[in-house]
């Protein structure tokens, strides 16, 4: 059992600090047909909520950046390094740790699906979809539900998108990866029709090769993708009543 304080200690303690990471990937489901967003979690090894799936994360390094402490955590536990990894949100409920008050910085990271296939796999490390995720530890429902909502929000309006896809791309894996986000089927001659007046998507000479039809062409993004996006600044913590301190899967 881990220890517990009363208010009043807790009170006088200094708050702990801790890194989560939510990760999201695009991976194909055959038998529907389509594209689903996945993440990586890890098992929780010992108390509290011992055996319980979580996040990757743990405690902060005072020598380390937030940002070089999200990167540490990802590859210890997946080996994952991301191109794409920002500040997502900070958590930090007063009764969210039994012992003394913790605040959880989280980030979250998109990968391509050749990223995500080098990510470590393990009795401790596994790959969930994200919409059947469903009682973690501590709070990281919560979290990756906000992610999502997240996800959702600036998919419609920014270059998030890309970042699941490689530097050429057709169409119909550019609208794959928008049914996946936002979990509903577009329209395939409204979805073309949009993009092909969108000024950042680019057509190129070249051809997907491989296919049994007309090769369709590729396409490629000519707007900014930054591989670090700027960290994103604090807002106010929850009020969740749990931590989500997730240990590193060893």
């Amino acid at each position: 059992m881990y220890g517990s304080a009363n208010v009043s200690e807790r009170q006088a303690q200094p708050p702990a600090l801790a890194i989560s990471t939510v990760i999201f990937a695009l991976r194909r489901d055959e038998a529907a047909g389509r594209d689903e967003i996945w993440l990586p979690l890890v098992r929780r090894i010992r108390q509290p909520h011992l055996g319980k799936w979580a996040l990757p994360g743990g405690p902060l390094d005072g020598r380390e950046s937030l940002q070089d402490a999200a990167a540490r955590h990802l590859r210890d536990t997946t080996d994952l390094e991301p191109t794409y990894l920002e500040q997502l949100y900070a958590f930090g409920g007063l009764d969210r740790a039994a012992a003394q008050r913790l605040v959880s910085i989280v980030y979250w990271a998109l990968v391509r699906p050749d990223q995500a296939d080098l990510a470590r796999a393990s009795e401790n490390v596994r790959w969930f979809r994200a919409s059947e995720v469903d009682g973690l530890a501590f709070d990281h429902d919560d979290i990756v539900a906000y992610a999502l909502g997240r996800l959702r929000g600036k998919v419609e309006y920014g270059a998030v998108a890309y970042h699941f896809l490689g530097e050429r791309f057709t169409l119909t894996q550019l609208r794959g990866v928008y049914e996946a986000v936002l979990d509903r089927q577009l329209d395939p001659a409204n979805f073309r029709r949009q993009l092909r007046s969108a000024k950042d998507i680019v057509p190129t000479d070249e051809v997907l090769q491989g296919g049994r039809n007309r090769p369709p062409r590729l396409y490629r993004y000519s707007g900014d993708r930054p591989e670090t996006p700027p960290v994103a600044g604090n807002r106010p913590g929850t009020t969740s009543t749990s931590t989500p301190h997730a240990s590193r899967a060893r």
